[in-house]
């Protein structure tokens, strides 16, 4: 009984992040092995019956095979390289490895139907001279494709729900070859019936399908490697999702970008001017950690805290900074600069709030009044200040 309730205390336990990167990594890697077993065992079943019933297709259709255990094999290092941590090198990890991956497979893909379409347009030209085929040609044919489709159907069910886009392109090449497999079985079949072009056709349409399979992850691969942000529906969701957090008055330069499966997304929000340093890093924390609860795909947030909306631009930057401030804040109250306790600017828009905190004692009524007419003097054309005020503790701390 105790230790039913062990079990169950370890099956409720949620994985944590790296629990979940290391189960993704190595179901890429499994089903990436069992697609190269399946090319090794085709490769060589091609091969010898494409010698033995004299079919020239086939020889040609185990060497399409033959290259898809290459590919498989850059999709494993990439998949292992995509997992590793971030480093110096890499500060953001190794997603991008399965980017590149994904455009090198999609150029592939592209670079095999444009290879199925050549040989397309030779076998049209050269029709009658195409030898005689044997039937364990069409079985073998017939095999593959049934294997080639299986096995894409089990990588693109798996790549799907890990979001992998390498291993998504890589399924397709499956898909490839499986549909190059039918041309080849259309083939032997026109062959066997007479009808030697059939083939042909079949080629030229299947291969101009793979070649805009091709390009379609090659760009989908380029638009990540150049930046393109997510879609205006998922950049709204995330916007919602900042925008209404606790303290946060304002959102805007919200920019989203992929990186292999996961996203990263930037954001500036405006809370109010007159909080606290530590209280602006919550709101803006709260934001992220919202963000990353509520998008599963977001990698990380970069959020950026702004005192007011800055797309204008920010004239707050051409203001002196603190030294400067407080050595002229001295000269309009003509105090001595030791007993302030503490001065808090607020630098909004063009002009800056200053609230400066004296200790006990160190004015009475009189003095206060006194210095509360040197402000109201020279505020008018003070060049920096658009307003001063006084604050005086009554008590010790």
């Amino acid at each position: 009984m105790m230790r039913e309730t062990h079990s169950n205390a370890i099956t409720d336990t949620p994985p944590t992040e790296g629990d979940l990167k290391q189960a993704r990594f190595e179901e890429g890697q499994r089903i990436t092995w069992v697609s190269v077993a399946v090319n090794i065992v085709l490769t060589a079943m091609q091969l010898v019956v494409g010698f033995t019933a004299h079919s020239q297709s086939l020889i040609a259709d185990a060497m399409h095979t033959l290259s898809d255990i290459v590919s498989d094999a850059f999709v494993l290092f990439a998949n292992r390289k995509g997992a590793e941590a971030a480093d110096a090198d890499h500060p953001y990890g190794h997603g991008r490895f399965e980017t590149a991956a994904s455009l090198v497979l999609g150029l592939l893909l592209a670079g095999t139907g444009a290879g199925i379409l050549v040989a397309a347009a030779g076998r049209l030209q050269d029709i009658g001279s195409a030898p005689p085929v044997g039937l364990a040609a069409m079985w073998a044919a017939t095999f593959t494709l049934a294997a080639k489709e299986g096995l894409f159907r089990y990588m693109l069910a798996t790549a799907e729900r890990l979001r992998s886009p390498m291993l998504v392109a890589n399924a397709w090449h499956a898909r490839a070859d499986a549909l190059s497999s039918l041309v080849v079985a259309a083939g032997v079949g026109g062959a066997l019936l007479g009808f030697n072009f059939a083939d042909a056709v079949a080629a030229i349409i299947v291969g101009a399908m793979i070649v805009r399979a091709g390009f379609k992850f090659a760009w989908s691969a380029i638009r990540e490697l150049i930046d393109t942000g997510l879609s205006a529906e998922e950049v709204t969701a995330i916007g919602q999702t900042i925008a209404t957090t606790s303290g946060v008055l304002g959102l805007h330069e919200l920019r989203t970008r992929r990186m292999a499966h996961q996203v990263l997304v930037d954001a500036h929000v405006q809370v109010d001017p007159r909080i606290s340093v530590s209280e602006g890093h919550r709101v803006a924390e709260s934001a992220r950690q919202r963000v990353l609860g509520n998008h599963p795909e977001v990698l990380d947030v970069l959020v950026h805290v702004d005192a007011e909306n800055d797309l204008l631009g920010n004239a707050a930057v051409q203001l002196p900074d603190r030294a400067v401030l407080l050595a002229h804040l001295r000269e309009v109250l003509d105090a001595n600069p030791p007993e302030f306790e503490r001065t808090t600017l607020h630098y909004l828009g063009t002009r800056v709030e200053a609230e400066v905190f004296l200790p006990p004692g160190y004015a009475d009524e009189s003095g206060l009044a006194t210095l509360n007419r040197r402000i109201e003097a020279a505020l008018p054309d003070d060049p920096w200040f658009i307003a001063i005020r006084l604050n005086q503790r009554v008590a010790p701390h």
